[in-house]
Formats: structure tokens, C-alpha cells, sequence
């Protein structure tokens, strides 16, 4: 009887989870579905799910109004960008967290996650009067360092918990041995943390990827990226809903694809010391 009620329980939560899902995903699939509307079909009432005269016009007309690879390259090139340049320092800042931990570690990791609570738009003037002074408006660079100073945070976060699974006792015997501190972090901790390091690789390339604040205000058609692309089909003329729809999915797409092969190492990096 026992055996019976824990499956019905099991099968409660599967479909549950399954319905909480579709949910979630239910917006990401009206918008694919609308990119492949006329307009009309678009704010159609009742709407068309399903049945309507499927086109790829807007695509088309997307890509000629606008010059995607241009976007797109500048997506690719600051998440990986900001990703990068937050690793190089948040490897060495979450090994000494981790393996040299001081009185007030725990503060200072609490005090850089509770910078990501305030709102982005209270920094917002003295970040633009800086970058306009030191010329970093609509560049790569500046909205690269941008991206890595507000996912910095959790980069060192993340690291820090995986670094915390490692031994100690084995950078300990690294040390016996003779490796200096460079090589302790390059050629022994570095190596046994790949799978952390590319987890939250993955994790902050999507977050810089899906960024809009920062790129909508501090670009403007050079180092503009896909949200920026995204924006630029809002005009005083209204909101043409199919066009839209396309370039979001255009924006979307490569994110997407890069989530679904990588969904197992992302899971693992969002639950490091989650059972602890």
C-alpha cells in the first residue's frame, strides 16, 4: 500500500514539474511561433496557436533592416570577453577565499553577493559620466568590463564552493613536493576544477549574453549587442509584434542551442554545495 501511495506521489510531482515547465517555456514558444506570423496573425483575437499562414518574412526583413552578424559578433565577443577576464581574477580571489580563509571570508562573500541586490539603475549616472570621460562609450572593452564587474560576484561564488569540495590535503603535498604558489593554482588546482571552472564559464557567458541594462545604456550601434538589436524594433510608430517576435528568436536561438547541449554542466554548477 505503502509502494502504491509513493508512485501516485511520484507520478503527482512528475506531471507537476512537467506542467511547471511548459509554463516557464510557454512565452520562449509564443514568440518562435509568432516570428512565423504575418502581422495580422499576430494580434489576431482570438489568437492563432497553431493555424495560421506560416512565413518567413520577417526574418528577411530583420536581417535587412538590420545587420545581424554585427550584433551578434559583438554578443560573442563581450560574453566571452567579460567571462574570460572575470575568470583571471576570480580564480586566485576564490583560492585564497577557499584555501586561506581570514576572520572576515565570510563577510566579504556576503558583502560582494549583496552588490548584486542593488539596483543597477543607482550607479547608472556615475557609470556613464566615467565611461564618457574615459572614452569607453559604445566599445567593446567598456561594456566588457562592465559585464565582468557585475557577474563577478558569482563567478568568485561559484569557484569558491567548488574549490571547497577539492582537498586540501592535496595542494598540501603539492607544496611538500616544492610547487610554488603559481604553480599550485595553474598546474594543480586549475586542472581538478575544470568541471567547476567550465560550469560557471557556461553560466555567466549565458547571464552576460542575456544582459540589456547596461549594453541598451552604454551602446549604441558599434559595440551594440543582440539586446540592443532586440530593443531597436520598439519605434514611436508602435510595436509590429511579428518583426519583434523574429528578433528576439534570432537573438535567442544561439543561447538557446548552447543551453540545451550544456543543461547538465549548468545543473551542476547551480547546485555546487547545494547538499551540503
Amino acid at each position: 500500500m505503502a509502494r502504491r501511495v509513493s508512485d501516485r506521489r511520484r507520478w503527482f510531482f512528475t506531471v507537476l514539474a512537467w506542467l511547471v515547465a511548459l509554463l516557464i517555456f510557454f512565452p520562449i514558444l509564443w514568440t518562435i511561433l509568432t516570428s512565423f506570423k504575418s502581422e495580422a496573425d499576430a494580434i489576431a483575437s482570438p489568437p492563432k496557436f497553431l493555424f495560421f499562414d506560416w512565413t518567413t518574412e520577417n526574418f528577411a526583413e530583420v536581417q535587412a533592416r538590420s545587420s545581424y552578424l554585427r550584433h551578434f559578433m559583438n554578443s560573442v565577443i563581450i560574453s566571452i570577453g567579460s567571462t574570460l577576464l572575470g575568470l583571471l581574477i576570480a580564480i586566485p580571489s576564490a583560492w585564497s577565499m577557499a584555501f586561506q580563509p581570514g576572520k572576515r571570508t565570510k563577510d566579504l562573500l556576503m558583502w560582494m553577493l549583496s552588490t548584486k541586490m542593488m539596483p543597477a539603475a543607482g550607479v547608472l549616472i556615475p557609470m556613464y559620466l566615467i565611461f564618457r570621460s574615459w572614452g569607453l562609450l559604445d566599445t567593446r572593452l567598456g561594456i566588457t568590463i562592465v559585464l565582468m564587474l557585475i557577474n563577478l560576484p558569482i563567478i568568485i561564488w561559484m569557484l569558491y564552493t567548488y574549490f571547497r569540495e577539492i582537498p586540501s590535503e592535496i595542494l598540501e603535498a603539492a607544496r611538500m613536493d616544492g610547487a610554488s604558489l603559481r604553480n599550485e593554482i595553474v598546474h594543480v588546482l586549475t586542472p581538478m576544477a575544470v568541471p567547476g571552472i567550465a560550469s560557471t564559464m557556461l553560466l555567466n557567458v549565458i547571464l552576460a549574453w542575456n544582459e540589456a541594462f547596461w549594453t541598451l545604456n552604454l551602446t549604441t550601434s558599434k559595440a551594440a549587442p543582440l539586446t540592443t538589436f532586440i530593443a531597436s524594433y520598439s519605434s514611436p510608430e508602435g510595436l509590429f509584434y511579428a518583426k519583434l517576435s523574429a528578433a528576439s528568436t534570432m537573438a535567442i536561438a544561439p543561447i538557446l542551442i548552447l543551453g540545451w547541449f550544456s543543461q547538465k554542466q549548468l545543473v551542476r554548477g547551480l547546485t555546487f554545495g547545494a547538499v551540503k
